[in-house]
């Protein structure tokens, strides 16, 4: 298939799909859809984060859905509650022609508008296992006549711990005339046996290795001692053009710090981490999608599922030890074929990594040049001058200019007078830099004076001169 309309879908799809624009099909829409679209089967789709996974197992949920019937004919699973409003909301709009709806199901909030959507008989149910088993165990959810069950992003939700619950809520459904599709964007030995275990002689469609990372992603790494790493996040963010990102830290107190420093010089910076309740999430995630917040610094646990349009960078502050992480962390930009940039600080021991990654991934990545200040300051002068431009109100401010003004700026030119203004606005640009010490090489480190190998009382000696 080349296009949409060689799918010859419905009606009442091919108009909703016609008014979303979509056009050209992803990679693994191409693969999936005409499989899904004909035999009853069970499936495995091995695609990476923002690939266009939700409208491959969207479309064809939807078609095999009877919008007479009030009852749950198909179930999507999601890690988060994010991921769960998200695929809820793109069915949605798939299947406002058709007269079906999604109802999300999630935790942390409410039942009340939940139970509403299931007593006026929800044909899709999206939702996470905690409370999905929740509903199912009041009596309030029931399966028996699901005939489609779709893990969306399984790799996510067994890393999360759901293995015993995705377990539990497949085993409630009817496995003799239902069928289970299984989409994720690494194969992990965990999905792996959930596949095994459930799915009967399923169909595969795998977008292999080297294009599991999007193509449209730039992967620039670069060398810094961690004592370095937040001037060099100051750098990077002041060197872009119009910064907008996800920063990722190995643990809360560290994106404690790293917000810190970035509110000490500032930016506007919120966090994520495990212990926010979700009204604090969902306060942080609104203020990040509308670009009231530019810099939202985060561990890996609480970002799962989160899907932010139009990322321009993710940064790696940690460079993690698991490929599946680094591949969910980059995938968060460059979606939907637009560009973004993934950046990981690397510190000199971990260089390693790098070509751990590239092998892992069969990708390339490459190293960063540091800007310098002046470049720096340089990107910070033109982006004064273009708010500069813009500023049409300036004959308020000018009303406050009295005669000690003009006696200040009397013997001044016009390019003293801006040049004071640059240095007030931004001082830091324009302050002298200490020299930074060279990175230390670990081939230059000097070999221990004392023997690799215990004597026999267990004592190291030295080594003779």
């Amino acid at each position: 298939m080349k296009t949409f309309e060689d799918l010859k879908l419905s009606a009442p799809l091919a108009r909703a799909i016609a008014e979303l624009g979509y056009s050209a099909p992803t990679e693994i829409q191409q693969q999936a859809l005409p499989i899904l679209l004909g035999a009853p089967t069970d499936f495995i789709g091995q695609a990476a984060t923002g690939t266009g996974k939700t409208a491959a197992f969207g479309i064809p949920l939807l078609e095999q859905v009877d919008a007479a019937k009030k009852h749950v004919q198909g179930l999507i699973l999601c890690p988060t509650r994010e991921l769960a409003v998200q695929v809820s909301g793109q069915i949605n709009l798939f299947g406002k022609h058709k007269g079906v709806k999604a109802v999300p199901i999630y935790g942390g909030t409410s039942y009340a508008a939940q139970l509403d959507g299931l007593k006026h008989g929800a044909a899709i149910v999206v939702g996470t296992p905690g409370r999905i088993i929740d509903l199912i165990d009041r009596g309030a959810l029931k399966l028996a006549n699901v005939r489609t069950v779709v893990l969306d992003e399984a790799d996510e939700m067994i890393s999360m711990g759901f293995k015993e619950d995705l377990e539990k809520i497949l085993k409630a459904t009817p496995r003799e005339t239902g069928h289970i599709w299984l989409f994720s964007a690494t194969m992990s030995p965990g999905v792996r046996r959930v596949a095994d275990t459930y799915l009967r002689k399923p169909k595969q469609v795998q977008i292999n290795r080297g294009e599991m990372l999007s193509t449209t992603v730039e992967q620039i790494y670069y060398l810094a001692r961690e004592s370095d790493k937040p001037e060099l996040l100051v750098k990077i963010i002041e060197s872009a053009d119009d910064f907008y990102g996800l920063v990722f830290c190995q643990t809360k107190a560290l994106v404690m710090d790293v917000a810190q420093a970035m509110i000490n010089r500032g930016y506007k910076v919120d966090t994520l981490h495990g212990d926010k309740t979700q009204h604090d999430r969902d306060r942080t995630m609104n203020a990040f999608r509308e670009k009231k917040v530019n810099l939202l610094i985060c561990t890996d646990v609480a970002s799962r599922g989160l899907d932010v349009k139009e990322l321009t960078h993710v940064i790696n502050y940690s460079i993690p030890r698991e490929m599946d992480v680094y591949v969910h962390r980059i995938g968060r930009t460059a979606r939907s074929g637009k560009a973004g940039l993934a950046i990981s600080l690397v510190s000199p021991t971990n260089r390693h990594m790098i070509s751990r990654i590239e092998y892992m991934t069969k990708s390339r990545m490459k190293e960063g040049k540091i800007p310098t200040r002046q470049e720096v300051g340089a990107k910070k002068v033109a982006k004064i001058l273009i708010a500069f431009q813009e500023k049409e109100k300036y004959f308020r401010a000018a009303e406050f200019l009295g005669p000690d003004w003009e006696l200040a700026t009397d013997e001044m030119d016009l390019k003293e007078i801006i040049a004071r203004f640059l240095c007030l606005l931004t001082p830091e640009t324009f302050e002298d830099a200490p020299k930074a010490a060279p990175l230390p090489s670990i081939a230059a480190k000097p070999p221990s004076p004392y023997h690799r190998k215990p004597d026999h009382k267990g004592h190291y000696k030295k080594r003779p001169h």
